[in-house]
């Protein structure tokens, strides 16, 4: 059997762990301080509650004690906590929003020095998702359903086939149109793969519920993923509240409470068995402090007798662990729905079950040796995304050159004769959307809305001096000027809550952020794949004498930005540096047929 493509995407995952530790590395205060420029460290923080939660796990809730950069510190993501002179503690974060927080720590308690000044957290290298990968990717080697679907899409073969359908299926959302109609049929077809082919704003997630309902009508055992927390319980809450029955697995702090009454820990919240592991954590409990109360100078007897003591907590936590595990392997053996993150599902699944679909949501943000981790959970894979948006994260340059940038959603879809296009987007006026409808999609999407007048703006800096300056730490970019002119525009909007500011550079966001205060949302283009606002504003960053656009050369950045708008996009950028890329020269084209070009003057004028 060739397992060279397992092979290589092995090599692809160390390639990755090897630069996160080289990136996360800190050693002295100078350290700490470039990782804090970066967005790779919050520090300091101020811890405000402590409890033992999920498996008797240290839980952690802090705050931000100034306004930080917390971009990439996302739900899930593996930290450490630390403080300097002592050894650092690894374990997961379980949120940021504004400046409060949660994190979990991975040990039996918590550090003497918590609560101290000087406690803060660095992003720390994945080891817990990497060991998954390498040891899911040494298990698909026995697969050999998977091992030939690999083989075949490395080889460029087409997989699949086209199919017509004439189903007189009862849908339960009737106002679906027909393009959606075609894919819930289709999501009920024995293919091996198929994919669910969602643009910004055409109702992916609308149609996905409309299609789990049907399988599950169906009598099918289906496992649900996606690769953020946020993305997960996201479909989970549309799915409970058309009467599916799911097991949410995986992190449950910050869930919505419908959501979190379907996890382990909130079907169990008023059983027997939750009273009984309440009483063995209480008891837990207890002995910890005994044992805490022999400080770290004491002789040979109170170490004796903290050792007892520390040895009978392990042993209640081991009784509560078992429980648990029991009473989930019960429920895992009669819900027909599990939804959770990758790694979620591969902690939880029953090895001796194989669920009949493995819907992917977002697939085109989950890398591709994390997807073939979890296609042998299934008989049959739907992937549900676009790959004309954002691709996941790859820090290691050198891997996301030989191919662990690209989405298993990227791999699948040029191959792939089973894909379905939702065709009607319900988002924004059409002429939002069209320069990205004729850009990526061929001109194959419609739009609900009508016409808006003065829908689309973009504001010429060329000429004002607002040029790109560095940032704090030097690899990311920020332009004070277009900030000027953010504020100009806020200032002519009439409710502030409906108003987002976007930009591709984190050092912009932060400006940003300082600027305008809690009452405007700013977000990097990143974060904010996904989402929606009423008013979107674009600050673009980029203008300098050598028409250098980085990262802007991302078009699928842009695709994303350009379409978050339910009303009103403002776009500001430098036409001088942009218009050398032919991207950016036949966006400003049409923005001028549109009668949508303005210079910036404009707005320095207005005020």
């Amino acid at each position: 059997m060739n397992n060279v493509n397992i092979q290589t995407l092995k090599h692809l995952i160390n390639l990755e762990f090897e630069e996160q530790k080289r990136r996360f590395k800190s050693s002295d205060a100078n350290d700490i301080k470039s990782l804090k420029n970066q967005g790779l460290v919050l520090h300091p923080i101020q811890i405000t509650r402590k409890r033992f939660g999920f498996a008797d796990y240290p839980e952690i809730e802090f705050k931000l004690l100034f306004n930080q950069e917390t971009t990439l510190f996302k739900s899930g993501v593996s930290i450490e906590c630390f403080i300097e002179g002592e050894e650092a503690i690894k374990g997961v974060l379980l949120f940021v929003n504004g400046n409060q927080g949660e994190f979990r720590l991975f040990t039996s308690d918590f550090p003497d020095w918590l609560e101290e000044k000087g406690v803060g957290l660095k992003l720390a290298p994945d080891d817990k998702t990497k060991n998954i990968m390498l040891e899911g990717l040494t298990e698909l080697e026995k697969n050999k359903k998977c091992i030939n679907l690999l083989n075949v899409i490395y080889d460029n073969i087409k997989i699949g086939e086209n199919r017509t359908f004439t189903s007189n299926l009862h849908f339960l959302n009737n106002r679906l149109n027909d393009s959606q109609q075609y894919a819930v049929q289709a999501m009920l077809e024995e293919q091996d793969v198929t994919v669910l082919h969602g643009p910004p704003g055409t109702g992916k997630t609308t149609t996905l519920v409309e299609g789990i309902v049907q399988l599950v009508k169906l009598g099918k055992k289906i496992a649900i993923t996606a690769p953020t927390n946020t993305a997960v319980d996201h479909i989970s809450l549309q799915l409970i509240r058309v009467g599916v029955d799911l097991l949410r697995v995986g992190n449950t702090v910050k869930m919505d409470e419908e959501v979190y009454l379907k996890s382990m820990e909130g079907r169990m919240i008023h059983s027997q068995v939750a009273k009984e592991i309440k009483k063995l954590k209480i008891r837990s409990e207890e002995l910890r402090k005994m044992a805490n109360q022999y400080k770290r100078n004491f002789g040979k007897a109170e170490r004796e007798q903290r050792n007892l003591l520390l040895n009978e907590v392990k042993s209640y936590r081991k009784q509560i662990r078992d429980i648990q595990k029991y009473e989930e392997e019960k429920l895992l053996a009669n819900i027909s729905v599990i939804v959770g993150t990758p790694v979620g599902l591969y902690d939880f699944h029953d090895k001796n079950t194989l669920y009949d679909v493995l819907i992917i949501d977002e697939a085109g943000q989950l890398i591709e040796p994390l997807a073939w981790t979890i296609f042998p959970l299934a008989e049959r894979v739907i992937l549900a995304g676009d790959p004309f948006q954002l691709p996941p994260t790859v820090m290691s340059k050198e891997a996301e050159k030989e191919g662990l940038g690209i989405s298993i959603l990227e791999r699948i879809y040029p191959l792939c004769k089973s894909v379905f296009l939702l065709d009607v987007q319900y988002r924004m006026p059409p002429e939002i959307i069209a320069f990205s409808n004729h850009y990526f999609y061929q001109n194959k999407v419609q739009s609900f809305k009508s016409s808006a007048f003065d829908s689309i703006c973009f504001y010429d800096t060329a000429g004002t001096g607002f040029e790109e300056e560095a940032g704090e730490d030097g690899g990311s970019l920020m332009n004070p000027g277009e900030v000027q002119l953010v504020q100009s525009i806020i200032q002519q909007q009439t409710d502030l809550n409906d108003i987002v500011v976007i930009s591709p550079y984190s050092a912009q966001v932060k400006m940003l952020k300082e600027s305008l205060g809690q009452n405007i949302k700013v977000s990097t283009i990143d974060s904010f794949q996904g989402q929606e606002a009423e008013v979107i504003i674009l600050s673009l960053v980029r203008s300098n004498d050598t028409s250098e656009i980085g990262f802007l050369k991302d078009y699928r950045r842009m695709n994303v930005a350009l379409t978050r708008a339910k009303k009103q996009l403002f776009v500001l950028g430098d036409s001088a540096t942009l218009s050398i890329d032919e991207f950016y020269k036949q966006f400003l084209e049409y923005v001028d047929q549109l009668g949508g070009y303005r210079s910036a003057w404009e707005l320095l004028n207005y005020e």
